[in-house]
C-alpha cells in the first residue's frame, strides 16, 4: 500500500512538472483530414508568442509558477505599474498577464519567450475562455425547459419555467433554482481537447472540437489535468 502511494505521488510529482501554457486568440473554426482520411472539426487558435514576465518560486513567494505576457500594445494603454512590471521583465509592452503554477520553475528564466511549438501535435489540453455573452434569457433558453402547455386556453404559457418549488411548505424559492437571469459570458473551461496541429512558424495550433467564446476571444490553454 505504501509502495502504491510512493508511486501515485511520484507520478503526480511528474505530471506537475509537465505543465505548460500559452496565452492566445480563437481564431475560428475549420476543419482537417487524419490520416485515415476522415474529416476532423478543430478551433485554431493563435497561440503567443509570450514572454516570462515574472519567475515565482516557493522560498520567495509561497509556491513555485511563471507569469507570463501575451499581446504588445502602445504603451500609453498601460498604467505606471505595469509599465514598472515589465520594464523590470526586460519585454515588450504586454496587454494581458496569466500565471502557471508549477512543481519547479527551474528551466524558466525572465524574458524567456514560449510559442505555439511548446505544445506537440497529439497532445491533450485544457482551453479555458470567456463564453459568449447572450444578454437576459428566459429558462426555456437558459436551461432547456420544455415550457408551457399550448392548448387548453394556456395562450401565454409556452415559454413559461412553471412551478420551481413547493407551496405552503417551505413557501418560496430556493436559492439557486434554475429560472431566467444573465446567460453567458463566464469563465469556462472544455477539458482534454487534442493538439491536431502545431504551426509555430505562424504561432497556431488547432485543437479538436471546439473552444468556449467567440471569435478573436482570449483563451488559455495549458496541459489537460485529467488526461
Amino acid at each position: 500500500m505504501r509502495q502504491s502511494v510512493a508511486m501515485l505521488s511520484s507520478a503526480l510529482s511528474i505530471l506537475e512538472e509537465q505543465v505548460k501554457g500559452i496565452i492566445g486568440r480563437k481564431i475560428g473554426m475549420t476543419q482537417l483530414f487524419d490520416d485515415s482520411g476522415a474529416v476532423v472539426p478543430v478551433t485554431v487558435i493563435e497561440a503567443g508568442p509570450c514572454y516570462v514576465t515574472q519567475v515565482k518560486a516557493e522560498d520567495t513567494d509561497g509556491y513555485n509558477a511563471i507569469q507570463f505576457g501575451f499581446e504588445e500594445v502602445p504603451e500609453r494603454k498601460l498604467t505606471k505599474g505595469q509599465l514598472g512590471h515589465l520594464s523590470r521583465a526586460n519585454v515588450p509592452k504586454l496587454r494581458f498577464v496569466r500565471e502557471l503554477r508549477l512543481e519547479s520553475q527551474a528551466g524558466h528564466a525572465l524574458g524567456d519567450v514560449i510559442k505555439a511549438d511548446v505544445f506537440d501535435e497529439g497532445e491533450m489540453v485544457d482551453v479555458t475562455g470567456t463564453s459568449k455573452g447572450k444578454g437576459f434569457a428566459g429558462a426555456v433558453k437558459r436551461h432547456g425547459f420544455r415550457g408551457g402547455p399550448k392548448t387548453h386556453g394556456q395562450s401565454d404559457r409556452h415559454r413559461a419555467p412553471g412551478s420551481r418549488g413547493a407551496g405552503t411548505t417551505p413557501g418560496h424559492t430556493f436559492p439557486g433554482s434554475k429560472g431566467p437571469g444573465q446567460m453567458g459570458n463566464k469563465r469556462v473551461t472544455v477539458l482534454n481537447l487534442k493538439v491536431a496541429l502545431v504551426d509555430a512558424e505562424r504561432n497556431l495550433i488547432a485543437v479538436q472540437g471546439a473552444v468556449p467564446g467567440p471569435k478573436n476571444g482570449l483563451v488559455f490553454v495549458r496541459t489537460a489535468v485529467k488526461a
